[in-house]
């Protein structure tokens, strides 16, 4: 399916099923909200990476405006619908001041790979625990998917959208799986870099080297 859609360009990765709560204080995009909300209709954030806008994002729809400000600025929450391909962007809309899009929806498989699921969780937890971080997913283990995760790895903001472009879940939980393999010895090593320079003048017990061996 092709079609227009407003957009919402932003310097972060949105997942299918993502809460994300936005502070909207631009005037284009305060408008943008308001037309979206009274006609309950989603829009598009695109990713904006360091080369501009990206041709994935999310689709989202406005669940609720919390608070609007004085100044009409608002606080509103969201939740990632599906993932679309921006085919043009239309840079002008008549009486708007944001932009649009048109668009169409990659096919998204999200078949259970229980196995591999539950792998990932194991090294996602064993990274927290190493980082003292304590993270709840809100679901029961065996409800959690790919995207569910993905942002609590250590991903940075090129490798999110790396996974974004990824339209199956065993695809994006093999790269899961691969991503938290590089990263926890990595912050092993950190850490036991960290206690080495604890140590540091400290009185130690060493055990000597034994030449009789």
């Amino acid at each position: 399916m092709i079609n227009f859609i407003p957009i919402f360009p932003l310097n972060t990765v949105v997942y299918p099923g993502e809460k994300l709560n936005l502070h909207i204080f631009e005037p284009r995009y305060k408008q943008l909200i308001n037309d979206c909300f009274k006609d309950k209709k989603p829009f598009g954030i695109p990713v904006v990476l360091e080369k501009g806008i990206a041709e994935m994002g999310c689709l989202v729809a406005i669940t609720e405006i919390v608070k609007t400000y004085d100044d009409d600025k608002m606080d509103i929450k969201t939740t990632g619908l599906q993932i679309f391909r921006t085919l043009e962007i239309v840079k002008e809309i008549p009486e708007k001041l944001y932009s649009g899009a048109i668009v169409d929806y990659p096919l998204n498989d999200f078949s259970k790979h229980t196995v591999m699921m539950r792998n990932v969780l194991k090294n996602i937890r064993n990274l927290h625990l190493l980082l003292n971080v304590s993270k709840d997913f809100k679901k029961p283990d065996e409800q959690l998917i790919s995207y569910d995760v993905a942002h609590h790895t250590g991903l940075s903001l090129d490798e999110e959208y790396e996974l974004l472009l990824l339209t199956r879940e065993s695809q994006r939980l093999e790269y899961l799986k691969r991503h938290l393999k590089k990263a926890i010895p990595m912050i092993t090593g950190i850490e036991s870099l960290k206690e080495k320079i604890k140590l540091n003048g400290h009185f130690r017990e060493l055990k000597g080297f034994n030449f009789d061996l």
